[in-house]
Parts: C-alpha cells; structure tokens; sequence
C-alpha cells in the first residue's frame, strides 16, 4: 500500500510539473500543446539581390552577420551618452545592435538620420533640441526614420500561418513599447533561425548583454510591437 501511495505521489508530481511546464511555455513564449508534437515547419526566405556594400554577401545576410557579431561578441548593455556618438565595440544598448548591424551591409544609419532629422525636425517628436551625438540612438527617433525611410509590414504574428510568417524574414526591424504602452523603448533585429512552429526569435541587447532569444510571441501577445519595418532591398 505504501508504495502504492508513494508511486501515485510521483506520477502525480511529473503530471503537475508538466502541466506547470506547459503553462509556463503558453505564457512566456506562446507555445500550445501541439507546438512540441507538430512537425517542424519551413518558411521561404525571400531572395535579395542588392549588396550595398559589394562584399559578395547580399544586403539582408549582411544584417544578420551584423547583429551576429554583435552576440559573438557579447556586447554589455549599458546606456550611455559618447562624444562623438559611437560607444565603444564592447558596449551599447538595443539601437546599437541596429545601426552596427545596418553598418555592416555598408549603410551609416548615423549619418543618414542626423541629414533627415535636420531637414524634416517636425516629424521627430522625440528631439526638441538637434543633438547628433545621442540622436539616432534613441528608439522614438529611430521609429520615425523607419517610418519614413523603410517598408512598414505586418505587426501579427501568426504561428504555423507560412503566408503570415513569410512577412517575418531575417533582418527586419521591429520598434516596441513598454508594458504601459505609453513609451517606444526597445528595437530588436528578426532572427534568421525560427522555432518548430515558425516564429522567429530576435537578435537584441537588452538589460544584460546582446543575444538571440524567443521573444516574438510575448511581445505580440502583450500587444507591444509598434512597428515591423525591412530595408529597401533590390529583389
């Protein structure tokens, strides 16, 4: 009776812990029962032509190298303000992994919204006063020049959808707000690894150092994806 008893004990503690694993999964990273018993799913990477740089390597692939160096890397998170505008290559914060990323396909994100700003200041809600040595590190401002400057896609992520999460490709640009939804305070890079149901992860330096995490699901699901923008590529 007593080993009665104590196997029904253990059964009962693995049926609880995995019902508490499931739970967890759900809320955390919107994973469901069938997300660990579905088949892996593939989803079309579009094909880009355009090498700004001439590297050999295409504009999107570029990207992704970029934001994968900044991981290999290990980039500390730590917000500061530089002279000059540039933190050094073992430091920076979630716009930086975008601009050295961006850097890296041969575009200076520095450059290209400090002569924006300047010419449309209206547009830039975030600035009352130009400052081209913090400007384009901030995530309201660069929101705007994404706005104006970037395709603007899909925020819904939709597991298991192909149409839906071929709009989801690597080295697209996601901008989000804070739980409140008052403020822009994070930016992350599409990942070009997904889960078994599709979903990418992102590539970001948030409040640790820059890495690649499954993120997507919880930001869309806590309605915080202000806006999901790609480059202007040449197809």
């Amino acid at each position: 009776m007593k080993k009665f008893k104590k196997s029904t004990i253990i059964v009962s503690l693995i049926m609880l812990s995995g019902i508490i694993f499931f739970i967890v999964n759900y809320a955390i990273y919107g994973r469901d029962v069938l997300y660990y018993f579905m088949p892996k799913i593939e989803i079309d990477k579009i094909v880009v032509k355009s090498d700004l740089d001439n590297d050999g390597l295409n504009d999107m692939d570029d990207i992704i190298q970029g934001a994968r160096k900044e991981i290999a890397n290990k980039t500390t998170y730590r917000s500061q303000y530089y002279k000059g505008g540039y933190p050094p290559t073992t430091e920076g914060v979630c716009t930086d992994v975008i601009w050295r990323a961006l850097f890296n396909a041969g575009f200076n994100l520095k450059d290209n919204m400090d002569k924006d700003i300047k010419g449309n200041l209206k547009d830039y809600f975030r600035i009352d006063k130009i400052d081209s040595n913090i400007d384009f590190r901030r995530v309201p401002n660069q929101y705007v020049y994404f706005k104006r400057h970037m395709n603007s896609l899909t925020t819904e992520v939709i597991p298991r959808d192909k149409e839906n999460l071929k709009q989801w490709q690597p080295g697209d640009i996601i901008v989000l707000t804070d739980n409140d939804k008052k403020w822009l305070s994070h930016v992350a890079i599409i990942s070009d690894e997904r889960r078994r149901d599709g979903v990418p992860y992102v590539l970001h330096n948030a409040y640790n150092r820059a890495s690649e995490d499954d993120m997507l699901m919880y930001y869309y699901e806590n309605g915080l994806i202000k806006g999901h923008f790609r480059f202007k590529y040449s197809y």
